[in-house]
């Protein structure tokens, strides 16, 4: 089976897109156990930069060698694995083509005073070395950087979508207007979003949003209109109408370590509401292989 009906049904949605950006987003999207289904599971490891090796990997010290997530991504059979160009250089001879890769393009880290940028920390032509199927690129909407970090994202897509590659855009508001609470609010989530399917993004990375509504001018919207928030698949339905009315892909982060059914209660959320899947690294990767390949299978099992 080269591409199922679903997929095809997918791919119509990107208007405008050549034709090898749209054979890469295949790739990803008939590869792994769920493949054809058009839900997607990623397995991303940038938490090195973010938060140090330590807090990263000492929970399951495996993980410090890079042949081990590769081999973790392999063996769970996931639809693609996300990271920085270190991580994917080490391993990217051994494993060429044994799953789709999605170069990170950009980092921050906990040693630098200011918390809402991040550096470029790879290229385009890296992506294009080590075989990728896209890149991946953050932005923090509300934050002090925002405009730039949009203008670095559009310069970024322009060259990757001009060679085929997919845009995976991490959209995590902070700073500017938004509280702490309104960090994974509803109301921003969806905004998040939109301002990521507005910017091009290919694949849209967002947290699962809870039911606060942060932004004054927006809780009489919300109020008016009867938007529904009382459960996960009822929120994630809200995420995914911001989302070009379901027609950008949507994964939803997993977040800082959970209990397993915590995760897997996520996960039905995600599923029920139409979301596309689970983009899962410390909940992972920071488990014992046995561990993590049986939780891996459990979250891919709920969405098949």
């Amino acid at each position: 089976m080269l591409r199922s009906d679903t997929v095809r049904k997918i791919l119509s949605w990107y208007e405008g897109e050549t034709p090898g950006l749209k054979s890469n987003l295949s790739r990803l999207l008939m590869h792994g156990r769920l493949a054809g289904t058009g839900r997607v599971v990623i397995l991303p490891v940038d938490q090195g930069f973010e938060h140090g090796p330590a807090r990263s990997f000492a929970p399951n010290p495996a993980a410090y060698d890079p042949h081990y997530l590769y081999e973790l991504a392999i063996e769970a059979g996931v639809s693609g694995y996300a990271a920085p160009l270190g991580l994917l250089e080490q391993g990217a001879d051994t494993f060429a083509g044994e799953v789709p890769l999605i170069l990170k393009m950009n980092s921050g880290n906990s040693l630098a005073s200011g918390s809402n940028d991040q550096a470029v920390t790879g290229t385009v032509e890296d992506a294009m070395r080590l075989g990728c199927v896209g890149v991946g690129f953050t932005i923090y909407p509300g934050s002090d950087s925002a405009y730039d970090m949009l203008e670095e994202l559009r310069e970024i897509s322009l060259k990757a979508k001009s060679r085929g590659l997919m845009t995976v855009v991490w959209s995590y508001p902070r700073g500017g207007k938004v509280t702490k609470d309104g960090e994974t609010g509803l109301d921003i989530i969806a905004y998040a979003a939109h301002v990521a399917a507005l910017m091009g993004a290919t694949i849209i990375k967002v947290k699962l949003p809870t039911e606060h509504i942060d932004l004054d001018a927006a809780k009489s919207s919300y109020e008016k209109h009867a938007i529904l928030a009382a459960d996960a698949a009822d929120r994630v339905r809200h995420i995914m109408q911001a989302s070009f009315a379901g027609k950008r892909l949507v994964v939803f982060s997993g977040g800082a370590a959970k209990t397993r059914e915590e995760l897997l209660d996520e996960v039905r959320g995600i599923r029920d509401g139409g979301g596309n899947g689970s983009i899962i690294g410390r909940n992972s990767f920071q488990r014992p292989k046995a561990e993590a390949l049986s939780l891996l299978n459990e979250v891919m099992d709920i969405y098949a």
